[in-house]
């Protein structure tokens, strides 16, 4: 999930500033590693599978540990080289892999309500997930340096890693540790995460395939999917958020009942796809010289496929951003709907402001999976640590640059899945996403992977009834697991 900005207090501050003191002076301790034996039932299939929670040490070339990155790793039991093995993460940047690990693919996962609302106190029930993916591949969950349990070691400035190609470079160093060590190198391969996450799997297989000593991929798994951060970018003057927003906000309207006369949401959300690419856009590229009957009919059929009354449509001169939709949709019932699920509404202090107090679908689910995922950890997989797990939070200042071309002022990481495809011709992307996510628009991920250079026909679509973490919802989950797994199986 993408990363909010967290205040931090000068006490917490200080405490940090005194652990990391402590630890570049102490000595570097040997990784911390649990392993546990487990069985269960996925997909159908009884399966035994060993789990290990543990730390993998990045290295400087005289052999300085640099880094501790956490991740868990679920295997079958009985040494297959050849059985495909499947690297997931998060995004933010800044969050651990707790959202997929403990939502939607790992053997155990936390019961939170499936109907949008908020998860209240605990206990959670940390139940069975049927719906992991241990029947068709192994699965190794990865928090990258400064988040999970993964941190800097030594006088090593976490910053080094904190950065579009810093942090691939990173994952992609583990990955080749971890295949070295379980001798996998010759498994089929899948890479995928959620969010951030996306732009990570498009960064880390540009490192993992752009050079010679390749690692080569069968797939990559995009779920709620963020490439092209020039054609989102909420800028004054950029007309393009305005347009891959739309078809979002005609969901968000088709689910709180704000369209009279809704055909299914499917047609419906594909109406407003052609509206948006069409007249839509070439309306806002008129820009003021769109007057008159035009202009009157593009406010008329945008106020049909947003919700809003066409005087707020006038006021904002045809342009709503995403974050002034989540206050109006809902301001005659005093609501406002969430940014990463548009499923959820909460309530604000007043109901007078331009934009939400906060995001409902967030602190509708973040205390569930917190608990969860250190209960899991702590007491299921039996790791030591007395380090806090960072689910979500500020990593500092993230290094932007993409390298290459004039990526300083069009950020895009689209490109390499491109690349990549081109030049491995077995390589196929799974894309899913919510129809009520805002945070990581469909449309937008439609767009960024439609450009020249893909090979769109080893590209697969698929879309759920829910928002950003369409696992949340249990008819959702189930359906992704299934579409992913069956992606796995067509290699």
């Amino acid at each position: 999930m993408l990363a909010w900005c967290l205040a931090v207090s000068p006490a917490a501050s200080q405490e940090s500033s005194a652990n990391k003191a402590k630890e570049e002076t102490a000595p570097v301790k040997a990784p911390t590693v649990s392993v546990t034996k487990h069985i269960g039932t996925f997909g159908g299939q009884r399966i035994a599978y060993t789990a290990t929670a543990g730390e993998t040490y990045l290295k400087d070339k005289d052999g300085t540990p640099k880094a501790a990155i956490f991740s868990t790793a679920y295997v079958k039991d009985g040494h297959d080289p050849d059985r495909p093995v499947t690297f997931l993460f998060n995004g933010g940047p800044g969050s651990g892999s707790v959202w997929l690990h403990m939502g939607a693919f790992g053997p155990k996962r936390v019961a939170i309500p499936s109907d949008a609302r908020d998860d209240g106190g605990p206990p959670y029930p940390i139940v069975d997930n049927p719906d992991a993916l241990l029947d068709v591949t192994d699965i190794v969950f990865i928090d990258p340096v400064g988040t999970g349990f993964s941190h800097a070691l030594g006088k090593t400035d976490p910053k080094d890693y904190w950065g579009v190609t810093a942090d691939a470079k990173s994952v992609a160093e583990f990955i080749r540790i971890w295949l070295t060590q379980n001798r996998r190198w010759n498994a089929p391969k899948y890479l995928g995460g959620e969010s951030y996450g996306t732009t990570r799997s498009a960064a880390v297989a540009n490192e993992l395939e752009g050079a010679f000593n390749d690692i080569s991929l069968n797939g990559i798994i995009l779920i709620s999917t963020i490439l092209d951060f020039g054609a989102q970018a909420n800028v004054e003057g950029n007309e393009m958020p305005y347009i891959l927003f739309l078809p979002s906000m005609a969901a968000a309207a088709h689910f709180h009942g704000k369209v009279p006369d809704a055909p299914p949401l499917e047609t419906f959300v594909d109406e407003a796809r052609r509206f948006a690419a069409g007249e839509y856009a070439t309306a806002l590229l008129k820009g003021q010289a769109l007057k008159g009957d035009e202009r009157a009919d593009i406010r008329r059929r945008l106020a049909r496929y947003t919700g809003l009354s066409e005087q707020y449509l006038e006021n904002a001169d045809l342009r709503v951003t995403d974050s002034r939709f989540y206050k109006e949709l809902l301001r005659d019932r005093n609501l406002t709907i969430g940014r990463l699920d548009a499923r959820y509404t909460g309530r604000d202090f007043d109901n007078a402001g331009e934009t939400p107090d906060n995001d409902p679908s967030f602190y509708g689910i973040d205390g569930g999976y917190a608990a969860a995922i250190n209960s899991w950890v702590r007491d299921g997989l039996k790791f030591d640590t007395e380090r806090q797990y960072v689910t979500i939070g500020s990593v500092g200042d993230w290094d932007w640059n993409i390298g290459g071309g004039d990526s300083r002022y069009y950020r895009s990481v689209a490109p390499y899945i491109a690349r990549a495809m081109r030049e491995n011709s077995d390589l196929r992307v799974f894309v899913g996403q919510g129809y009520y996510d805002f945070a990581t628009p469909f449309f937008g991920a439609e767009y960024a992977l439609g450009r020249t250079g893909f090979p769109v026909e080893r590209i697969e679509y698929r879309y759920y009834g829910s928002g950003h973490m369409m696992y949340v919802r249990d008819e959702d989950r189930a359906a992704l697991s299934r579409d992913v797994r069956n992606f796995i199986r067509a290699r």
